[in-house]
């Protein structure tokens, strides 16, 4: 058999499988079962879609506002990327590919390919300020990569959306010297043109950007304004790295930082005392040797008579609020991963959790994008104000409607 009856004979099986199981998952939202021949990693990813994204879709949605000009302008993949671009575009008009960047929320920043691959591309909104999260857009590879953070391909019927059963996309991921996902870059064709090639393609130029980015980018290791040591993750979890190696703190020491991270200008010793411990009896000693300890961990990197970090620290909490505070609910949404130090019961952290509990909600509350409401109910299945809400911005036609309905339902019963 040839290359394209091979690929014609894979697609129609897939067909075959997403025709049969995608309308009862949609019905049941229940797992696929062991039986089924799609990857279970798509399939996993069809139950967590099948939640906001309606397989019917005709092209992605739009972020906020749908400029994306001033976003790209001030990303740190622009350079490196553009620096490339002639590259990219010979490769991608060459082989009948499109290439496209995101930001780390799934939002496409940048594309190239050749005038037939665009205008085909543009269909499905697969162009700047096309949004490619897995909550807007659903199983694909772009979102897949942002999810899992490994390269990821999605071959035609692999997808939710029925319209992009004819497109066969090839992503990976491309990260900070520190580990973090800066965004994707992709390499979308025809199922027809589809080619094992392709990833080790996407992987050779996502490893030339990422070495630009080394080279370009403030190292975690430089002290400074320009420089970043510390990258702490506190919203569902509990992770923090200083120079790209992961830290082992103690819950306490990790109190310490994640307030120091979200006040940058430091607490007087007795007040960060009282944030950490209330009215509980615990003695001076102790609690200078806790700040000792994290002192330590941060090679020396925490002030001894106000207490404050003097290293730069990028963390997503203060990353939310930044976000809420420039307007952007979409990027808080996406960066909001669950509760502050979820097992931490100092009050100091309780306070600072319902701080950003209530202003992402409130935002979403206030903003007329049902993707916002849909998004954050699916995180708080029993808010029957944000159900409520969801019914109101959803159009009368959207299928999405269901969804909202039946978690007001829900939520109403218990």
């Amino acid at each position: 058999m040839t290359v394209k009856g091979d690929l014609r004979q894979r697609r129609a099986a897939l067909e075959d499988e997403w025709t049969r199981w995608v309308p009862e998952l949609r019905a049941a939202r229940r797992s696929l079962e062991d039986g089924a021949e799609v990857r279970r990693e798509v399939t996993d990813s069809w139950v967590r879609s099948l939640h906001t994204v309606d397989p019917g879709l005709g092209s992605a949605p739009v972020t906020d506002g749908g400029q994306v000009s001033p976003r790209w302008a001030s990303s740190p993949l622009r350079r490196p990327v553009s620096d490339l671009a002639g590259e990219l575009n010979s490769i991608a008009d060459d082989a009948g590919f499109i290439a496209a960047v995101t930001d780390e929320a799934g939002t496409i920043l940048w594309t190239c390919g050749g005038r037939v691959m665009r205008r085909r591309a543009e269909r499905v909104n697969f162009a700047p300020g096309g949004r490619w999260d897995e909550q807007a857009m659903g199983t694909n590879a772009l979102s897949l990569a942002l999810r899992t953070g490994r390269p990821s391909a999605i071959f035609s019927a692999e997808h939710l959306v029925a319209a992009l059963h004819g497109w066969a996309c090839y992503c990976a991921p491309i990260h900070d010297p520190s580990g973090r996902i800066l965004g994707v870059l992709d390499l979308s064709t025809t199922w027809d043109r589809s080619h094992p090639l392709a990833m080790s393609t996407v992987r050779s130029l996502v490893s030339t950007i990422e070495t630009r980015l080394r080279a370009e980018l403030p190292r975690p290791e430089r002290r400074g304004p320009d420089g970043s040591g510390v990258r702490l993750t506190c919203l569902g979890t509990e992770e923090a790295a200083l120079d790209g190696l992961r830290l082992r703190l103690r819950p306490r020491q990790m109190e310490i930082l994640t307030l120091l991270a979200l006040e940058p200008e430091g607490y007087p010793p007795e007040r960060l005392r009282d944030a950490l411990y209330g009215e509980r009896p615990v003695t001076a000693s102790t609690f200078k040797a806790e700040v000792s300890h994290l002192r330590r961990a941060l090679g020396g990197q925490v002030a001894t008579r106000r207490y404050a970090l003097t290293t730069p620290v990028s963390c997503d909490a203060a990353e939310v609020l930044r976000a809420l505070a420039e307007g952007d609910t979409a990027g808080a949404l996406s960066r909001y991963r669950g509760p502050l130090l979820p097992h931490s019961e100092a009050p100091g952290i309780v306070a600072w959790r319902e701080h950003l509990e209530v202003a992402v909600r409130e935002a979403v509350l206030t903003s007329a994008c049902p993707e916002h409401a849909l998004s954050y109910g699916e995180r708080a299945p029993y808010d029957a104000e944000i159900h409520e809400h969801a019914l109101r911005v959803l159009d009368p036609s959207d299928v999405r409607r269901a969804i909202a309905a039946g978690r007001l339902t829900m939520a109403l019963r218990d």
